[in-house]
This record gives C-alpha cells, structure tokens and sequence, in this order.
C-alpha cells in the first residue's frame, strides 16, 4: 500500500511493514530519533535545550544535591517531551486545516499552554533549588 503528502506533493511513498520482537525496538528507537531531529528543527526547543543544559550545570557547580538535580532533569525531559507533542499538534492542525480556522487556533493555543505550563514549572524548581542552596 502506498501513500502519499498531498500537502507537499511528495511521490507516494510504500508504509513499511509491520514488525515485531527486537526489529520492532529498532524501528521504535529509529522513530524516536526521527522525532528527535525534527524536534531539533524547532527554534523554541533549541532554546529550551540550551536553557536547560546551561541551568543542569549552574545547578551541577553550585552544589546541589543529586535529589535537586533528578528532579530538575525530569521536569526539564518533561518540558522536552511536551515540546515534542506541541510540535506534532501543530504539524498535524496545518496539515488538516490549512485555512484558518477557530478550532486549529485553539489546537495550537492549547499546546502552548502545555509548554508554558512546564516552563513555569521549570522556572519553580530552579528557584526551589537555588532558595535551598543559598536561603
């Protein structure tokens, strides 16, 4: 079976075929890594990797704990994968509705909420750690 990206009239292209066992966690991590680089071609998650990591090794060299840290990495993967699946709303919302329409707006809105939501949460257990470290 074939298809095809009439939004970008791409030649059809075959849908590869199921697969099970150890080939479908190959083809499972290649997905991820396909999504992944795709994340990487978003400006905003650029930014954000580059925030975090800049904060994961202020918060290494200011002292704190591994518990702070962990903490701090799992909200920061969080903010990461919610990124991800803003992303894939909006892919999908400009894909279905091309035009402009009040509910894509409100698709679109929704996932940026999600990422600011985790951002301000980041933004919290930052300010939590550092209140710990030097308060």
């Amino acid at each position: 079976m074939t298809v095809r990206d009439q939004s970008q009239g791409a030649a059809p292209q075959e849908i590869p075929p199921a697969v099970t066992g150890v080939a479908h966690v190959i083809a499972a991590a290649q997905y991820s890594l396909g999504g992944l680089q795709r994340l990487m071609g978003e400006t905003a998650a650029r930014l954000e990797l580059v925030a975090g990591a800049g904060t994961g090794f202020l918060l290494l060299v200011l002292g704190a704990s591994a518990l702070q840290l962990a903490a701090f990495a799992i909200l920061f993967a969080l903010l990461l994968a919610v990124e991800a699946l803003n992303t894939a709303i909006e892919v999908l919302t400009d894909r279905i509705s091309p035009e402009w329409s009040v509910q894509a707006k409100h698709a679109k809105d929704l996932g940026s909420l999600a990422v600011a939501l985790l951002i301000i949460s980041n933004a919290l257990c930052v300010g939590g750690i550092l209140l710990s470290l030097f308060g």
